[in-house]
């Protein structure tokens, strides 16, 4: 009889406790049952101050998106081209019936890509293949609606990246994570104007791989090129969706979305973020100039085992000299290996050192390299010039 008074007493506690108390207020007495914190959907992150903080991955995503958004940027191009001539047969005049029409000149005026703000004042991030057309004009559309003519264009040959700038203050940029710590299945959050149109789209996903090859483009400037080590998702990501930023949880861009895979659905990938970081590093070296140095030439890089056996040294093997280049005043020849710039020496099992070493030099910067030319060592100034 009194275990059935205890069990009946219980009952009757429990049953007051739920008309009194909220789910959330019963959260706090029953610390066993607490099974928000066992969700999967949930995401723990720290403050600055260590504390720690549970969050659904709906709010999640929702605090991430509205401070991301006065960040991320739609481009815009301008551009006015000729239509090709047309032959026109007029079937009334049998002696020339065949008649040439010129062609028109058209405007292009479309948005065809997205970006995201790194600096406060106006330097923006997107892919090259975005901006790729050196003879058309481009724009930037904030979230704000207000439009800016871009000023100055800095495309990496070495990477689908450009940075862009324009005349404004006051910009909000977005902080950069670190991609060398991404893990797979962790969320991913990307935001763009995909298809050119519909500006500020937000997709959300996991991070599906790491380390692809892919070859990257634009169906809207008919570019491609290929791509190491980017990071896979399956967060939507389509065309115009180029050059948008790719979200952690807490905000950070760990990558810029740039491609998708043909004929198949939810891969996406981007460029890891540490690449953007190192050409903006790079490009505060030379002092934020838009100016690129070239040296004018086209070059295999052959490795120590190849070297063996082609009884040559290692270095950079000059295939061809650019005429009127700072290679070719400098006299550089056809079949002269770099074996190394300013004293250091080039691995031939690096295939982008020689290219970042000149990309970090300055426009009117005199460089010193060392030839290897039909077994002598020869020494050569050479004063870059900017590429145009």
């Amino acid at each position: 009889m009194k275990k059935y008074l205890l069990g009946l007493a219980l009952i009757i506690i429990l049953i007051g406790l739920a008309q009194k108390y909220t789910p959330l207020d019963l959260y706090q007495y029953l610390p066993q049952l607490n099974i928000a914190k066992q969700s999967e959907s949930n995401i723990t992150n720290k403050t600055s101050n260590g504390k720690v903080i549970v969050k659904s991955e709906e709010s999640v995503i929702i605090d991430v998106v509205k401070e991301s958004l006065p960040s991320v940027v739609t481009i815009g191009i301008k551009k006015i081209y000729q239509t090709q001539d047309q032959i026109e047969i007029d079937p009334f005049d049998p002696f020339s019936p065949f008649r040439r029409v010129p062609g028109k000149r058209q405007k292009i005026e479309r948005n065809i890509g997205s970006g995201f703000i790194v600096s406060s004042d106006g330097l923006i991030i997107t892919n090259k293949h975005v901006v790729s057309d050196t003879d058309a004009k481009y724009q930037v559309l904030t979230d704000n609606k207000k439009r800016y003519d871009v000023e100055k264009i800095y495309r990496d040959p070495l990477n689908d990246l450009a940075i862009l700038k324009i005349s404004a203050k006051g910009l909000k940029p977005l902080p950069l994570g670190d991609s060398s710590k991404l893990q797979l299945g962790q969320l991913a959050i990307a935001i763009g104007t995909p298809l050119g149109e519909f500006e500020n789209t937000v997709t959300s996903g996991i991070i599906s791989g790491l380390g692809r090859g892919i070859t990257a483009g634009s169906p809207f400037e008919g570019y491609v090129e290929k791509l190491d080590n980017v990071i896979q998702t399956d967060a939507a990501i389509n065309p115009g969706n180029s050059g948008g930023p790719l979200l952690n949880s807490k905000g950070e861009v760990i990558g810029i979305n740039t491609a998708i895979a043909s004929n198949s659905q939810n891969i996406g990938f981007a460029i890891p973020v540490n690449t953007i970081k190192d050409l903006i590093t790079g490009f505060k070296k030379r002092g934020g100039s838009f100016q690129r140095p070239y040296i004018g030439i086209r070059y295999k890089m052959i490795d120590k085992q190849n070297a063996i056996l082609n009884d040559v040294v290692e270095g950079a093997y000059v295939i061809e000299v650019v005429e009127e280049s700072p290679a070719s005043k400098a006299g550089i020849e056809e079949g002269d290996i770099i074996i190394k710039v300013d004293g250091k020496r080039i691995s031939g099992e690096d295939e982008q050192q020689f290219a970042k070493i000149i990309l970090n030099k300055k426009v009117g910067q005199t460089i010193n390299l060392t030839i290897w030319r039909n077994k002598k060592i020869l020494h050569k100034k050479i004063r870059l010039e900017e590429f145009k």
